[in-house]
């Protein structure tokens, strides 16, 4: 094991100062998917129960830990300072000799005065008073946490000062050979004492697993020398050395009359432990004043994590610094807690933190699935499955088919994926038509589309062209609506689905019903999944389509010999494109003796729903944008705009576009 010689400076801040929560993200100018996020973030914040608790935070202490100001000095000034260079110091050295007896007395290890030791313990109350009321604050955090874990191994309380000397109680801390953690645990050391490490987790940083590890170490070498001075240079220069150092003495087996044989920083290590447990015990005498802790390591505690969840997920639900979060779980590299099957993983949180964690744990794993659902991946498997059932479709299509071009010009608010989807293409096939090098829509560009066409078809899709005409709304077996124009302001827009979306508070939230969200969509229930984006027209052109539903018969027309679909087409004046639609049909063949669907238009019940138009036109009026109730009374002779008030139930002046107004007539 390589350990750090030295002691460094503690770098170190327990909570930082109080965040502002996160506030209402503009919606303006910002895209559709940031929006639902920042939407869905504050509506799970605003229903989180709040813990009374206040939390103690200082800034200065979060810049404490992430200042590596002294580190770099301390290392040189340690590493270079010459044990036998008398250093002048208010100190005598009998007054030292009766305090380090006095520390003899109750400890296990050999605490006697030489020269060296002096001049280390000058030099540090001389040179280094700052830094140890830096270091006597992150104790009160971690001493409780060390004596625990060392007491359990049977082993000196004393040892908590090593980690000041191994790692000055930082954590993170990394020395030039890769010893990691507060107690400097080097790579296959940590593996050999159970210490996980992997991509997501290196529990050498873990405060409570290495030191749980560093007290077996130490239980384990006490076995082998039953020295604990001897315990602490294996320690730091590993077992073999000090093995080697005892032969070359001759036997001997103190501290102190081996020394001279170990390797060179192993000289100064027990020393600078010694030195450290003084100014620790005698730090009262020296005017040194600890800063103190704001918060100690019993206001924390930890929760089990279910899910994968970062530490930036964290910081913006519970309002708490990803620095701070860092501090509590120096374990994590990447600042993410992972999920295994066979192992759990724990978050520290102060403790009005855990307790706003648990009691909304539901709602922070919530929003950690909307956040996954919506990073971007490589290549989704029904995308795969969408492309290769249409290249079957293409390869089993009959030889005698042509190829139309069609054009779409890109409006705002659309993508490749919606316009792939209208025309029924894939977003590969349009990005290589149109020799798109990325996944954005260019706006206001006319994209090229290219649509195949049997060739018996031709001459019956020339003369139905209007009827087709870009299919502008999809037609269900159960409510039929005839394909007559609609203008292009009819140009959908897309809504996406978001957490507790229904197709009641959808089709409300647009002034349109469950029906009619069902038949541009497609759907054969009222189910619709999380992030699905669904066509939504406008209240105009809505209520324009269903203004234009005419009823419909449905025949059955039997194939026999010499039948074609063309001819059939021109039989019931209908499109061949619209029996292959009836009919779910991909060619033009046909087997003699099948039945074919043909649905014919009532004109009589066509010229009926006419005259109901005119009649409802009549008696009601339907809100645009810029309406006012003066300007609508104004359209109807006789009318008054408290008429229009009464006869809706209206108390103010406030219309909505969309809604729908009673007009009795005078």
């Amino acid at each position: 094991m390589r350990i750090q010689k030295i002691v460094v400076t503690a770098l170190f801040s327990l909570f930082a100062a109080p965040v502002v929560l996160a506030q209402d993200v503009a919606v303006s100018g910002s895209t559709p998917s940031k929006q639902t996020a920042a939407q869905f973030l504050d509506s799970i914040k605003k229903t989180f129960v709040t813990d009374k608790m206040a939390s103690c935070v200082d800034s200065l202490w979060l810049k404490e830990l992430t200042s590596l100001d002294l580190y770099a000095d301390l290392s040189a000034d340690i590493k270079n300072i010459d044990l036998d260079e008398k250093v002048e110091y208010n100190l005598s050295t009998e007054l030292l000799k009766k305090r380090l007896k006095e520390l003899d007395a109750k400890s296990p290890f050999n605490i006697e005065y030489n020269p060296g030791l002096e001049n280390l313990i000058k030099s540090w109350l001389k040179n280094r008073k700052r830094a140890f009321e830096r270091l006597m604050a992150v104790s009160e955090y971690y001493f409780p946490l060390f004596e625990e874990a060392l007491a359990r191994k049977n082993v000196p309380l004393e040892i908590k000062y090593l980690a000041v000397v191994e790692s000055a109680l930082n954590p993170k801390a990394v020395s030039r050979v890769g010893a990691t953690g507060l107690w400097q645990f080097m790579y296959q050391t940590g593996k050999q004492y159970n210490l996980h490490i992997d991509s997501y987790v290196d529990e050498r940083s873990d405060p409570l697993k290495a030191s749980d590890a560093a007290a077996q170490y130490m239980s384990n070498m006490y076995r082998i020398f039953g020295d604990w001075d001897l315990v602490l240079a294996s320690y730091n220069s590993g077992p073999g050395n000090v093995a080697k150092a005892i032969r070359r003495s001759g036997g001997q087996e103190n501290y102190w009359n081996i020394r001279r044989n170990l390797p060179k920083e192993t000289q100064g290590y027990v020393p600078a432990f010694l030195a450290t447990m003084y100014i620790y015990e005698y730090h009262k005498e020296h005017g040194i004043v600890p800063n103190r802790a704001i918060i100690k390591h019993f206001q924390t505690d930890t929760v089990g994590i279910r899910k994968q969840i970062s530490f930036k997920q964290l910081s913006d639900l519970l309002d708490i610094p990803i620095a701070q979060l860092q501090l509590l779980n120096p374990s994590y590299k990447v600042n993410v807690i992972p999920t295994y099957t066979n192992k759990m993983h724990y978050l520290r949180l102060p403790a009005d933190k855990v307790a706003l964690f648990t009691s909304n744990e539901d709602k922070i794993y919530a929003y950690v699935e909307f956040e996954n659902a919506r990073r971007e991946r490589p290549y989704q498997q029904y995308l795969t499955a969408r492309d290769s059932s249409r290249v079957a479709a293409r390869d089993s299509m009959p030889k005698d088919v042509s190829t139309k071009t069609k054009y779409h010009k890109v409006r705002r608010g659309e993508n490749l994926s919606s316009i792939a989807n209208r025309y029924d293409v894939s977003v590969a096939q349009l990005k290589k038509w149109n020799k798109l090098r990325s996944n954005t829509a260019p706006l206001g560009r006319n994209l090229r589309i290219y649509k195949t066409v049997a060739a018996e078809e031709n001459t019956a899709v020339a003369d139905a062209s209007n009827n087709e005409k870009e299919a502008k709304t999809e037609v269900s077996s159960s409510q039929k609506v005839s394909d007559t124009a609609v203008s292009d302001n009819s140009e959908p827009q897309l809504y996406t689905v978001q957490a507790g979306d229904n197709l009641s508070s959808i089709a409300r939230r647009f002034n349109v019903t469950v029906a009619d969200l069902k038949q541009w969509n497609n759907m054969a229930d009222n189910n619709v999944k999380l992030n699905t984006q669904l066509k939504i027209l406008t209240a105009e052109t809505a209520e324009e389509l269903r203004e234009n539903a005419v009823a419909t018969q449905e025949i059955t027309h039997v194939v026999v010999a010499g039948d074609n679909l063309a001819a059939i087409a021109r039989k019931h004046q209908v499109s061949v494109a619209d029996i292959q639609k009836w009919n779910n049909l991909s060619g033009t063949q046909i087997a003699v003796g099948a039945k074919l669907i043909i649905q014919k238009t009532d004109l009589g019940a066509k010229s009926e729903v006419a005259a109901n138009k005119q009649k409802s036109r009549s008696e009601s009026y339907l809100v645009r944008k810029g309406d006012s109730l003066s300007a609508i009374a104004k359209k109807y002779p006789g009318v008054t705009v408290s008429d229009i008030k009464k006869w809706n139930k209206i108390s103010g002046d406030d219309l909505k576009p969309g809604m729908r107004l009673k007009i009795k007539g005078k």
